[in-house]
């Protein structure tokens, strides 16, 4: 009998700590495009007596998901997808969010989907800022139902100075929401669920990279308003993603789970008052 597997792409923080999670017994998969980082993850994972293989991966390229979707088959029955590689606006331009965050998502789904094993279940990693997103009905309209190829091009998608990239990313977030959410549909008739996470502020590198940018105050502040008070953790993510990955959610797909500590809560109350 085939051993079950569990596909993670983007194996930092939170990749990681959902891995370690779901991967016992398992055949666990971990992509990435940083070798390096991957090359890591791959020896820590070994050392604990995981089953690992290891693939590199452009997220934001539709030929290399097609790639790693084919290997993770051929390695067993996809149980798990787990989706986390994304980049940051403090580092990467608004092409490279569009590219990496929105489309790469949307290849994801679109690859995987008819791939899953028969009661498997995929999160994709998004962010509470998809959630302060401001667009148009219309707008999302179009993030639900443009190819996965042709999203990029889309008008209130291009680059700078229209769409800088501290805006171009809870836009991309706000799309990768909404992707999973039109693609419950298809994975349901493979007898899988989707679903998505919106972390808040987390402790990850990318977490602590946009605390130190020019948007750190302002997130520090939600943090402290927060109802929670506190930073997000790795394992925080992995363990509402266990749950969304288990067979106890095996009613809970195509939605997001708001796992920020209250941060859009506050907001919106500060904002009704």
């Amino acid at each position: 009998m085939s051993t079950d597997v569990s596909v993670v792409v983007g194996v930092g923080g939170m990749g990681r700590a959902i891995a370690a999670r779901i991967g016992s017994g398992r055949h666990l998969v971990l992509a990435d495009f940083d070798e390096r980082l991957l090359a890591g993850a791959a020896e820590q994972f070994t050392e604990q007596g995981f089953e690992v293989s290891t693939h590199r991966v452009d997220a934001g390229d539709p030929a290399s998901v097609a790639e790693l979707a084919s290997a993770a088959a051929a390695a067993g029955p996809i149980r798990h997808l787990v989706h986390t590689a994304g980049v940051s606006p403090v580092k990467a331009s608004t092409e490279a969010i569009v590219r990496v965050d929105l489309c790469g998502v949307a290849y994801v789904l679109d690859e995987f989907a008819p791939l899953m094993a028969r009661g498997g279940a995929g999160v994709v990693i998004a962010s509470m800022a998809g959630h302060l997103a401001q667009l148009t009905a219309e707008q999302e309209a179009e993030l639900a139902v443009t190819p996965a190829t042709a999203l990029a091009g889309l008008s209130f998608l291009h680059p700078e100075p229209a769409l800088p990239p501290m805006l171009a990313y809870p836009v991309a977030k706000r799309g990768a929401i909404i992707r999973v959410q039109a693609a419950a549909g298809a994975w349901g008739r493979a007898g899988a669920r989707v679903n998505s996470i919106s972390p808040g502020v987390i402790s990850t590198a990318q977490g602590r990279d946009e605390l130190a940018g020019e948007s750190g105050a302002r997130m520090r502040q939600m943090i402290e308003q927060s109802a929670t008070g506190r930073i997000g953790t790795a394992e925080d993510i992995a363990a509402a993603a266990t749950y969304l990955l288990d067979p106890a959610a095996g009613f809970v797909t195509g939605t997001d789970l708001l796992v920020d500590g209250g941060v859009v809560a506050t907001m919106r109350a500060a904002m009704r008052n």
